[in-house]
């Protein structure tokens, strides 16, 4: 029985058992697909943080509560803070009066007239079916309907 040859001498032959045995050697991977997957996840990410800014980014209307009283069985005040980026700008502002349970017994439109200062503060009366226990700004908003306008 022979000894087989030490695979550094055989030289092709060497390299052919070798191939045969183990399987070729690996493909590389080309060198620009890592810098492009980089620059697209880069890409992505930049896309994912404009979307996140103007939904949850500054707002051109704030409406901050500052409190409300219960007067009577049927009425509620509540005091609230507005800014406007453009204080020119009309806003309406929807205020809710809501009883123990959370259900909404009234709402009242508030339109808050354009002014010198980008911050206001107003105080409103809600009128309710029922005793109210809580009250609070549902929203504004610089779309004013036409009936709120009209002095």
């Amino acid at each position: 029985m022979t000894e087989p040859a030490p695979e550094s001498a055989g030289g092709d032959a060497a390299i052919e058992r070798r191939a045969d045995r183990y399987g070729t050697a690996p493909r590389r991977r080309p060198r620009w697909i890592p810098p492009v997957l980089g620059g697209v996840v880069v890409l992505l990410g930049l896309g994912v943080a404009y979307l996140g800014w103007q939904k949850y980014g500054p707002e051109d209307i704030e409406a901050e509560q500052l409190g409300y009283v219960v007067v009577d069985d049927s009425t509620l005040t509540v005091r609230m803070k507005i800014t406007r980026n453009d204080p020119q700008q009309p806003v309406v502002c929807f205020v809710r009066a809501m009883d123990k349970d959370g259900t909404e017994v009234g709402r009242r439109e508030v339109l808050v007239e354009p002014s010198d200062s980008g911050t206001i503060e107003l105080s409103t009366t809600v009128r309710s079916s029922s005793r109210a226990s809580a009250g609070s700004i549902y929203a504004c908003s610089d779309q004013v309907p036409e009936y709120l306008r009209a002095g």
